[in-house]
């Protein structure tokens, strides 16, 4: 294990990335898009990744989810390295992830029956319900997806993922496309759930004050390749309010992570801009 991984704070860390880096092939040739990205995830731990669009943040959690291997280095989940998916491993898209012919119950039901989390119909109807009752969907069990909002929706998406309870839980941008009332709402809900529920999140976003607003750290990723720009740790106490967002503390927080997320977006615009006369 790389020498700055293990934290200042001597936890042990649960998901690790030693080292890993990421290319793939594109009509131009090898594109790296993660170089030698060296972090840590410690048990109960909310991290959140910000910085440029398209610099690779998502391609960091999908080999975290299992979805992709890296082509150098390692991930490692309890020191073993991530071989696939697991049902340890709950992840949430933007793009919501629901089945729009199932109703909501059957959504939320739709992990426990699969055989890595099958559960006997009792058991699967008490951890629906449950669920359905923390989200604020009781209501509409028996609704489908498209009857929804938005926020509902992600409320869905959030249900089912929780319902196979796993250990951790991958969310990218999972309030990109709502409101602003709405994300508020929703940030709310997710610290009470996660305070209920004691997981560890690893969370990609485009908004400065809702990396502060949930995070213990956030890790701010340069423009593509991936490297880390800067770890910085969020001494906010839990739990937290709205009414942080008024506080000095929070307010430096904002301004000193803002100015190095729009440098790193000032350099991915030089690199778009570059590509663009050589192409």
């Amino acid at each position: 294990m790389s020498a700055n991984i293990q934290p200042d704070n001597g936890a042990t860390p649960r998901l690790v990335f030693d080292n890993v880096s990421m290319s793939f092939n594109t009509p131009k040739g090898l594109m790296r898009v993660v170089d030698q990205v060296s972090f840590a995830v410690n048990q109960g731990e909310f991290v959140a990744l910000v910085g440029p669009s398209g610099c690779g943040k998502t391609t960091l959690l999908n080999m975290a989810a299992g979805f992709l291997k890296p082509t150098e280095g390692q991930v490692l989940l309890d020191g073993k390295p991530i071989s696939g998916p697991g049902p340890d491993r709950g992840v949430i898209f933007q793009e919501y992830g629901v089945f729009p012919w199932l109703t909501v119950a059957q959504n939320v039901a739709f992990g426990l029956r699969l055989r890595a989390n099958r559960r006997y119909s009792a058991d699967r109807d008490e951890i629906v319900a449950r669920y359905l009752r923390l989200m604020g969907l009781s209501d509409f069990a028996d609704a489908y997806p498209k009857t929804l909002s938005g926020g509902m929706r992600q409320r869905l998406a959030i249900a089912r993922a929780y319902a196979v309870k796993p250990e951790f839980l991958f969310m990218d941008e999972p309030f990109g496309a709502l409101d602003a009332q709405t994300r508020s709402a929703m940030q709310d809900l997710l610290l009470q759930v996660l305070q209920d529920e004691g997981k560890t999140v690893m969370m990609i976003t485009h908004s400065v004050e809702e990396a502060i607003y949930l995070a213990n750290r956030v890790v701010i990723i340069s423009a593509r390749p991936s490297r880390i720009r800067r770890i910085i740790d969020i001494p906010l106490p839990f739990p937290r309010n709205q009414k942080v967002h008024e506080s000095p503390e929070f307010g430096h927080l904002r301004s000193e992570i803002h100015t190095l997320v729009m440098e790193e977006y000032a350099a991915q615009q030089r690199q778009n801009a570059a590509a663009r006369v050589e192409a």
